[in-house]
């Protein structure tokens, strides 16, 4: 078995190794060149978009969904804007974010799910870079605007943005940034030059690595390792510092000795490892950097991406597909050279034994001696479970096969779950399926997972036979896929009967073909929603219309119910839809006032009602009418508890009265002033003492009168008046304004009267302004 360690390559105390997963199956003219590359972790599959700044809209990019080995699964031209970030969400669904902060969300086979937006400030400043991540809540997206700002949604299926602090000093893209997952929250460490900040939803903190080479002046890079626990930065140095998240502890720098921006990075950690190492890519070439001075370095043929995984890292170009990961320590217990671990003498026992040779019973008797042939057979179990080669995982198992001949009373269970999962595993990782799963990520996905995902594919024959064999319960297994595959036949047959119009088919139907269910998987909302409403399932076509996130669909639901339903029945089904709720209030605003004040009475939302009565006040030519408009705002405010709202309302009425009556008795037009404005005129006008009772009644703050007062008069040129007034009281303002509204009104003699009373620290002012 010499050639199993042929690819390995020590660092420190660990080796490393890089397998050949596939070569790949799509046939990509100039490789990954000029392609936006995104690859789903866990064996996911890949999305490729050619040239996509390309905004000619006769030539437009093309989008392209393929398997990890390469095999085609969706094509088709993009249509929409300009992509600034390709990635997958946990459910292997493609998420598209454009740069004006609209991100698209398609399934595997390219079929349009739905869309969000990143907020409304982005399509102004646009954005600049992207990244999906997924969080323990889910799948998110965090986007930097050209404003430098972010912006970040920890889970797109209930999406709350969170507009981060502002990064001081930074001025559009930062040197580099990364999204952190600490205690439950997701915050974004971001770089501009040597320092770093970390943004959560509340400040903007600055940083320090502990232990960062001083001859770094600017970290150029920076990546977190798959689990989020581990951080690196790359510096302008050439050094690649290593440690945790959280930047309390260092674990490693390295200096590289290639001082240019990597492309990308990566974490290549074993779970449980005590080996920190880094996966660090440049055009051509990557090394890999851990604890030691020393680095591993590989050759890359043409364009390349890594994808970081929970045991290593794939790399992918135009012709291969690879793993990258540090040798699992029952492999390297086995395998390395002079070994003397106790499954490496029972495999070596085992060939022997093959070969009808004495030395097998000598080993034995070694392992035996030592009382570790337990030790062995699981050394071998679990070594097999690392191997991708079927004919090594079999060479393994068969010696620990070999080695449990010789114990009575070890548990069979281990062995045979392993045969188990590495003949589901061989069976996924096939050329044809393109799923290249490690046991350590089988075992971190779940046997129920990994059967979605065959679903999701439309792999039902294999999924069908992994549950079988696996003896998965028939309501989890076989059951399950059935209805999945039943559901998705009947649809085929459904968009078929569509899509034909030509063929006459009856659709007097029996009741036991369920065909509102059929139209449950048609992809398309804009087809659905119609046939639907055809069908008679209208609250089925609302809610889809809904997650379809089109508006004028929505609305066309919504009228169809209207025209359809009484009054009170087609209330309560929009009170049980939000979206369509919310709609429907905003086209009545502009267009139904009366059923915005039934709707409103229908919810018992009396701040609403009182905002309603308010604004139809407005539109009342008659004060009755208004008066008796803003009594029922009162009552309805009231009723909410908004004292604020009564009072103001109250006083707006007291002042409509007050305005009505003098213009009753002195002719002035006040009716619809403010009360600012209805002062200013009496002023104005002469009406001082109505003035000084509207001043008292409705409390008006000192300062603000004199103001008011003051500048009327100076309008009218009234000096005599004005001077009255400054000698009525002590001012509230200062005897200053009085200086500069003569002046200001050419009347330098009236402003030397009020010098002498200004205050000394504004006697310098008042002179100037006097001349």
């Amino acid at each position: 078995m010499a050639f199993v360690t042929a690819n390995w390559n020590p660092l420190g105390e660990a080796f490393y190794r890089k397998i050949e997963l596939y070569e790949m199956g799509w046939n990509l003219k100039d490789g990954l060149r000029e392609c936006l590359v995104a690859a789903a972790p866990y064996g996911g599959p890949i999305a490729l978009l050619k040239e996509p700044q390309r905004r000619s809209p006769s030539v437009r990019p093309q989008l392209e969904i393929y398997s990890s080995s390469g095999v085609a699964m969706a094509s088709f031209p993009w249509k929409s804007g300009v992509v600034k970030q390709l990635g997958w969400t946990v459910c292997d669904d493609l998420l598209c974010i454009q740069e004006d902060g609209t991100v698209l969300i398609y399934d595997l086979f390219g079929n349009f799910k739905r869309h969000f937006s990143m907020g409304n400030e982005v399509g102004q400043s646009q954005v600049v870079e992207a990244k999906v991540f997924h969080s323990p809540y889910g799948t998110g997206v965090a986007i930097v605007t050209g404003a430098s700002r972010f912006t970040l949604a920890t889970n797109i299926d209930d999406l709350k943005l969170r507009r981060l602090p502002e990064v001081p000093g930074l001025q559009g893209a930062p040197t580099c940034w990364a999204v952190l997952t600490q205690d439950r929250q997701s915050k974004v460490l971001v770089a501009t030059g040597a320092d770093l900040f970390i943004l959560d939803y509340t400040a903007c903190t600055a940083v320090s690595p502990p232990g960062l080479s001083p001859q770094a002046t600017s970290i150029v890079h920076m990546c977190v390792s798959f689990s989020y626990k581990y951080l690196a930065l790359f510096t302008d140095s050439g050094h690649l510092w290593m440690g945790t998240a959280n930047l309390k502890e260092k674990l490693s720098e390295v200096e590289t000795k290639v001082r240019n921006p990597p492309k990308q990075m990566a974490w290549c950690r074993r779970p449980k490892s005590q080996q920190p190492s880094v996966v660090i890519m440049w055009d051509g070439h990557i090394l890999v950097a851990g604890e030691c001075k020393n680095t591993i370095s590989y050759h890359l043929e043409g364009v390349s991406i890594l994808v970081p995984e929970l045991d290593g890292v794939r790399i992918i170009n135009g012709t291969h597909h690879e793993l990258l990961q540090e040798v699992p320590a029952s492999c390297e217990e086995i395998f390395k050279i002079a070994s003397m671990a106790p499954g490496a003498l029972l495999l070596e026992a085992h060939k022997e034994y093959e070969k009808e040779s004495q030395k097998a019973d000598e080993y034995l008797r070694e392992i035996k001696e030592q009382n570790l042939l337990g030790e062995a057979v699981k050394q071998c179990v679990e070594a097999a479970g690392h191997e991708l080669e079927a004919e090594t995982q079999k060479t393994l198992l068969r010696a620990a096969s070999f080695g449990k001949c010789f114990l009575s009373n070890f548990p069979p269970e281990p062995f045979v779950s392993m045969c188990r999962d590495l003949r589901v595993l061989n069976a996924v990782r096939d050329y044809t399926v393109g799923i290249p799963l490690t046991h350590t990520q089988f075992k971190q996905m779940t046997v129920q997972v990994l059967i979605d995902r065959l679903v999701y594919r439309k792999l039902y024959p294999l999924a069908i036979e992994i549950c079988r064999y696996l003896k998965t319960p028939e309501y989890q297994g076989v059951s399950r896929v059935l209805k999945h595959w039943a559901c998705y036949v009947c649809l085929c047959i459904t968009v078929w009967c569509v899509c034909l119009p030509q063929v006459k088919i009856s659709l007097s139907l029996s009741p036991s073909l369920p065909l509102p269910q059929l139209l449950e998987f048609e992809p398309r909302s804009g087809e659905q929603v119609p046939l639907l409403l055809k069908m008679k399932r209208s609250q089925l076509a609302l809610s889809k219309a809904i997650e379809s996130g089109d508006t004028d669909l929505v609305y066309t639901v919504v009228t169809y119910l209207k025209n359809e339903m009484n009054r009170g029945d087609f209330f309560m089904t929009l009170r049980n839809q939000p979206v369509a709720l919310s709609l429907y209030r905003q086209f009545c605003k502009h267009q139904e006032q009366d059923t915005l004040k039934d709707l409103f009475n229908q919810d018992d939302d009396h701040q609403e009602l009182g905002n309603f009565y308010v604004k139809a006040s407005y539109k009342e030519k008659r004060l009755e009418a208004q008066i008796g408009h803003l009594q029922s705002a009162v009552d309805e405010y009231n009723k909410a508890k908004n004292e604020f709202a009564a009072k103001a309302t109250e006083e707006e009425m007291r002042l409509l009265r007050f305005q009505k009556k003098l213009e009753e008795e002195k002719g002035e037009s006040l009716v619809g002033f403010s009360l600012h404005d209805t002062i200013r005129t009496l002023l104005a006008v002469g009406l001082h003492k109505h003035a000084e009772q509207l001043y008292k009644d409705f409390r008006v703050p000192d300062k603000r009168y004199w103001w008011l007062k003051l500048t009327a008069l100076a309008e009218k040129e009234d000096w005599e008046e004005i001077e009255k007034f400054a000698k009525s009281k002590k001012s509230p303002i200062g005897y200053l304004p009085f200086v500069e509204i003569c002046v200001k009104h050419h009347n330098k003699y009236e402003a030397k009267k009020y010098v002498s009373r200004v205050t000394p620290e504004q006697k310098v002012k008042a002179h100037l302004a006097v001349g």
